[in-house]
């Protein structure tokens, strides 16, 4: 795949820790549905990176993955739209790891921000090994491999792709100049036409020179309108740009996501580690009585006390599930005391309810037909395996390990 076209595609993977709930549904899961419409979708089970922080309990893994999978078909991951995929199934990930360790400069592995805060907040765990220093550059390779050039992420998440596009930039660097680089450049500016070229070079000199990004985003189109040179032409022509070598491993841009922080029902982030969730494939009965019985306000002791909605915790759900009508009665009911919170709870359950209901049928279909599921995974990964196969043995081209 040439960086010409990069950018149409997206690459996002989720670890396996099981039957996913609703924090993974509204601040993952959704905008997967939106994007598959929109981009050429690589979607993942990063079961390998699971294994960087539960290497020493590695049992869990495989179901876990069967059943998050489960849950995304579930949730309206379509596959005729997105490439479903196992890490592990397509072993050019890890090749790809391996090479670019090479050129990896340590200390950009020990400055990645999550790096000690994880060590930090799992500190009964023994993270002292190389999976878990590595895991970073093993995720640049999950998006280097398949010439991704967006990765929905959220702010938190930035630095990581910056590191990513800082790798793309130095392996470009480091191997991008084949032999004869200068002339073949010469001569694929020379394909563009008379016109095209004297505007190519000047735009390439206004950025080389007095650093007009203007100047860059416009040239990159002038490149990528071409329509008589070959792709090998234009990835010189986008690596000539910014004085690089041929573009071998396109730079991934961020593509930022709502952050969207799904409350649990203490309130704080929904999450398994706080066993405060709804999964997808809760059962009506159990939606209703997690929800009855969540917390609200302190104050309201009695049902003719006054209460507070920003001190309670249903309030937060209301922020997401209910419309601004719903959330001026529960206002004004809440402070006159004109409400009891059971009625305060009631159009939450009807809202999750109504969500969860669609998900949980079509979850039953896939859960009774296994088989469909390990299906839809496997030609997932044999197409994931087919573009990542191109790109390996562009790198090892570049690096001189062809043996041709």
């Amino acid at each position: 795949m040439s960086s010409v076209v990069s950018h149409q595609r997206v690459l996002s993977g989720m670890r396996p820790t099981g039957k996913l709930h609703l924090g993974h549904y509204h601040g993952v899961i959704k905008n997967w549905i939106k994007l598959q419409h929109e981009y050429e979708c690589f979607l993942f089970a990063a079961d390998w990176h699971a294994l960087t922080t539960h290497y020493d309990d590695p049992s869990l893994i495989e179901q876990a993955t069967w059943d998050m999978v489960i849950d995304w078909l579930a949730a309206g991951i379509n596959p005729g739209s997105a490439t479903l995929f196992i890490q592990s199934k397509v072993p050019e990930h890890a090749e790809l790891h391996l090479l670019l360790s090479m050129m990896t400069p340590l200390g950009w592995l020990e400055r990645v921000p999550s790096y000690k805060d994880q060590q930090e907040k799992l500190k009964e765990k023994d993270l002292a090994t190389y999976g878990f220093l590595g895991y970073p550059l093993l995720q640049s390779a999950d998006i280097l491999i398949y010439r991704a050039g967006l990765v929905p992420v959220g702010a938190d998440q930035v630095a990581h792709v910056e590191m990513t596009r800082e790798l793309a930039r130095r392996f470009n660097h480091l191997y991008g100049r084949e032999p004869g680089y200068e002339e073949a450049i010469d001569a694929a500016i020379k394909k563009m036409g008379k016109k095209a070229a004297k505007l190519y070079t000047s735009l390439r000199k206004k950025y080389q020179e007095k650093g007009d990004d203007e100047a860059l985003e416009t040239a990159k189109a002038l490149v990528g309108d071409q329509q008589n040179i070959p792709l090998s032409d234009k990835e010189r022509l986008f690596g000539s740009l910014e004085g690089g070598g041929k573009v071998i491993l396109p730079e991934p841009q961020a593509l930022l996501t709502e952050s969207a922080k799904m409350p649990g029902l203490d309130g704080a982030k929904m999450s398994k580690s706080y066993n405060n969730t709804i999964s997808l494939r809760e059962e009506p009965e159990e939606v209703e009585r997690k929800i009855r019985t969540m917390p609200t306000d302190p104050a309201r002791v009695r049902l003719t006390d006054p209460g507070d909605p920003q001190k309670c915790p249903v309030w937060q759900l209301h922020q997401v599930y209910s419309d601004e009508k719903t959330r001026v009665w529960i206002q004004e009911g809440c402070k006159s005391a004109g409400i009891g919170c059971l009625e305060c709870k009631k159009p939450v359950i009807n809202a999750i309810q109504e969500e969860l209901a669609p998900i949980r049928q079509r979850a039953v279909e896939y859960e009774k037909d296994p088989e469909l599921v390990k299906s839809i995974v496997l030609e997932g990964c044999d197409q994931a395996r087919e573009e990542a196969k191109h790109t390996l043995e562009e790198v090892k081209s570049a690096m001189g390990l062809s043996y041709r």
